[in-house]
Formats: C-alpha cells, sequence, structure tokens
C-alpha cells in the first residue's frame, strides 16, 4: 500500500475554519485507500507572537524555555487537526515528541533530527488511524524539548517520510508551488512544474522561501520525492525530484534574493598564513555562519583588503568580536555596510554553458547597478549589491535567462 507525508503549514492552518478544510483534504486522500502520516506548523502567526511575549518577560529569555514555548504552536495544531479528522469519522490522535519518540541533537534552537521510532506509530496507522504530528521539534537525549530553525516543519515532515518509508512526501503552502523568483516583485514569474534537489537547495538557501534548505538536503539524500503544493486550490504544484528526472534545456532555473544581508570589510590586514583563519575563528565558534568572502591581492605582499558577509542580525555580535581580537588579527580598520542584499541566479543548465557569468554582468550593467562582491558555485552566481535595487536586479535577470 502507498504511504505519504502531508505537511501542512501555518498559513493552511491560519482558523478554526481552515483547519476543518485541511481534515476535509485529508478525508479525500483516506478514502483513496493510501497510508498516511500527517505534519504540522503552528498556526499562522502564532510562533511569532509567543517570540514577542518571551522578550516581554526577558529580553535574554532562557533558551530551553524558549523552546518548550515555542514548540507550543505545533502541539495545538496537531491537537485541533486530529479533532477535526475525528469528528469526520477518521480515526487520530496527535503524537507530540516524547511520545513517538523523535530524538534530536539537543542543540537548543537549531537542532537536527538523529532518529525516530517507528513502532508505536507503524501499529497505530495499521490499525487505520491517521497520526498528527508538531513539527519543529523533537527530545535530546536528556528528555528536553528542542526545537528545530525556523521553518524546521519542512525538515520534520522529510524525516518522518525518510523513517517511516514513505513513497514521497507532500508540502501544502498557501502558495501553488515554486516559482521563478517572487511573484511579489516580478508579475511575470511562472511556476516550475519539476526541479532537482540540487538547484531547490540552492534557491532556499539563497532566499526562496517555500522550505526550509535542511529538509531539501535529506530528501537529496534519501531520494524522497517532494510535491510542493497550495492547500487552497487542485492545481498541480512543483515536483523536486532527483536530477535523472529533470529536463535542463533552460540554463537557470530561477532568480533569488535575500534582503537578510550584512558586509564586512577588514581594511590592511597582514598579509600573512593564519590570519584569515584568525578572522574566522572566532566567528565559527559563536555559530555566526560566514557566506560570501573576498580576499584582494596584496599590492605589496605585506596587506591585504578582507570583505565577507553573514546574516544582518549577527553584524553587531561579529564587530564586537573582531574588535576584541584586533591585536592578533592586526588590521587597521573595519568597515560594515548594512544596506546590501544578495541576488542570484540558478540552474544545474549553468555547468555545461559557457558564457552565465558575461551575460548576468552585463544584465546588471545595463541597469546601472554596482556589484559589490561576487560568488559562484558549478550551478548557482551570487552578487551583493545595494538593497534598493533588488527588484531592478530580479526583473533584469529574469528576462536576460528567458524566465518571462
Amino acid at each position: 500500500m502507498e504511504r505519504i507525508v502531508l505537511k501542512f503549514g501555518g498559513t493552511s492552518l491560519a482558523n478554526t475554519e481552515k483547519i476543518l478544510s485541511v481534515a476535509r483534504i485529508i478525508q479525500q486522500k483516506h478514502k483513496g485507500g493510501v497510508e498516511m502520516l500527517v505534519v504540522v506548523s503552528a498556526m499562522s502567526g502564532v510562533t511569532n507572537d509567543l517570540i514577542e511575549k518571551s522578550k516581554k518577560i526577558s529580553s535574554d529569555f532562557e533558551k530551553a524555555e524558549l523552546d518548550v514555548l515555542l514548540s507550543s504552536g505545533e502541539q495545538a495544531s496537531s491537537a485541533l487537526l486530529a479533532a477535526a479528522l475525528v469528528k469526520l469519522g477518521i480515526k487520530s490522535r496527535s503524537w507530540l515528541s516524547w511520545q513517538i519518540p523523535i530524538l534530536t541533537e539537543g542543540n537548543f534552537g537549531s537542532s537536527r533530527i538523529l532518529h525516530i521510532e517507528t513502532k508505536k506509530i507503524n501499529h497505530f496507522i495499521k490499525s487505520g488511524g491517521i497520526p498528527i504530528i508538531p513539527g519543529f521539534q523533537g527530545i535530546s537525549k536528556d528528555s528536553r524539548l528542542t526545537t528545530l530553525e525556523r521553518g524546521g516543519s519542512d525538515a520534520s515532515a522529510v524525516a518522518v517520510a525518510k523513517f517511516f518509508q514513505a513513497d514521497y512526501c507532500e508540502i501544502f503552502t498557501d502558495v501553488d508551488g515554486v516559482y521563478t523568483t517572487d511573484p511579489n516583485i516580478n508579475t511575470k514569474a511562472k511556476k516550475i512544474d519539476k526541479i532537482s534537489y540540487d538547484e531547490m537547495l540552492e534557491m532556499s538557501s539563497l532566499g526562496a522561501k517555500v522550505m526550509q534548505p535542511n529538509s531539501i538536503q535529506t530528501a537529496m539524500m534519501y531520494d524522497i520525492p517532494i510535491h510542493v503544493r497550495s492547500t487552497f486550490s487542485d492545481n498541480k504544484g512543483t515536483q523536486i525530484v532527483s536530477d535523472e528526472n529533470i529536463d535542463y534545456s533552460k540554463i537557470v532555473a530561477g532568480v533569488t534574493y535575500s534582503k537578510t544581508d550584512a558586509k564586512i570589510t577588514l581594511l590592511a590586514v597582514k598579509d600573512r598564513p593564519g590570519v584569515a583563519a584568525g578572522i574566522f575563528k572566532p566567528i565559527s565558534e559563536s555559530n555566526i555562519n560566514v557566506d560570501m568572502v573576498v580576499q584582494n591581492i596584496s599590492s605589496n605582499n605585506k596587506q591585504t583588503d578582507i570583505t565577507f558577509t553573514i546574516k544582518r542580525e549577527d553584524l553587531s555580535e561579529a564587530i564586537k568580536l573582531i574588535e576584541n581580537n584586533k591585536k592578533n588579527i592586526n588590521y587597521e580598520k573595519l568597515t560594515f555596510d548594512d544596506k546590501v542584499s544578495k541576488v542570484s541566479i540558478v540552474g544545474a543548465g549553468m555547468i555545461s554553458s559557457p558564457g552565465v557569468t558575461f551575460r548576468m554582468f552585463s544584465a546588471l550593467a545595463k541597469q546601472e547597478i554596482n556589484i559589490k562582491v561576487i560568488s559562484t558555485s558549478e550551478i548557482k552566481i551570487s552578487v551583493l549589491i545595494d538593497e534598493g535595487q533588488v527588484q531592478k536586479a530580479v526583473k533584469a535577470l529574469h528576462t536576460e535567462f528567458n524566465l518571462d
């Protein structure tokens, strides 16, 4: 018998009317004779509301208790949806992470799922039941509730599909699939019918908000097909699948952007072995992720400039770490810019297509957009530009690579 995992996001569960609608979607699939596991997010706005409440208690809210607080949103959704299914005459119940259990690394606020026990839920499914599992959470070896990164319910759903050997994972959201770019800033964006794991991983990492990167990584590792679709229509969504099922006739699959970046430049750094490691060691130890890095060629073999980007929310802490370590790094001046954004093109077709970089830079130059930093991989090119030029850049690149 076919087994599937369904995941419903916060907008799909925003109120009791929508929860009842989701229950009817599950009922229709249940009539088709498939085995199902359902993973849910918190109702739209609930997690943000809980974060605001925590800030009113303390600006330095204890991390372990914050995880307990934030995980309550998904638990509420699971109870409401299970009750809605029971009302429709379907055997269902909520299964909290400690009841299954879902075991995590134990890091508060950013944990990863290590293992999910399957015996109890498999027995429940075989008895005709539909388990409703709160996403975004698990328990550590010390039996403490831990949450995953924001958007972690996607990762929960794919992990459930992995451990319960589901045939595929269906992600229900408020959009009807993955688009070539954000339709909110470019009305010419088009829905992508099928995209590879690699392309989707790059797009989600570079700013596309449809799915969380960790979930794509897990799906790719275990070859779990994903179908992203809208809760509110019957339209076919986007399939995320392995490379061999993709037509790479288009060089670029999509254009993404991120408005959460900041740039730090260290001027006149001593050009000697170990200096770069000395800069990034304390940043790494503070769990601050460094993205783009550029080191200028030293003109005198004595000094150089190093530029790198981080998340804007980490800027103050990163500056403090560098300044506290100034004697060891030995730089003359630190500058920063928190009014920058990253724009990227992504596509596996780029691997065998020369001239993509030239076309991208030419398209931006025609719009008089200055590039501050460049980063590349086999299937993506990212540039850092002024924040105010993002929409113009996205539209220009979307047109240049025939995505309109």
